[in-house]
């Protein structure tokens, strides 16, 4: 039996798991899950105005490149966020200066993926 703290919608509750095999025995105990590879190192800052995210996601897609010019509503990247894909759009008319982010990356609310200036 393991015991584990979940946060439900900013509560706290404290819940015991109990893992069973399918003949109603405890299960082993899991492997140890492989580490995951170290992130990309990734550029920092950038000049110009920030393009951030709106919500919480998965990059999908990187649609714009460092040099492209866009125009304000023009699509830089696509998220992916609950079996669904949302684009992030440019503030502003100009050229995107740099790219923050790469396909694959999990990203947080209002983080930054691209730079226009």
């Amino acid at each position: 039996m393991e015991t584990y703290i979940v946060k439900v919608n900013g509560t706290s509750y404290e819940v015991e798991v109990e893992m069973v095999g399918s003949d109603g025995a405890a299960a082993p105990a899991p492997a140890a899950a492989p580490k995951a590879a170290a992130p990309a190192a990734k550029k920092s800052g950038g000049s110009g105005t920030a393009v951030t995210t709106g919500t919480a996601g998965k990059v999908f897609k990187i649609v714009a490149s460092e040099g492209t010019a866009v125009k304000s509503g023009d699509t830089i990247v696509i998220l992916e966020a609950m079996k669904m894909e949302i684009p992030v759009v440019a503030p502003a008319d100009g050229t995107v200066s740099s790219i923050v982010v790469s396909e694959g990356e999990d990203l947080a609310s209002g983080a930054t993926v691209a730079y226009v200036e």
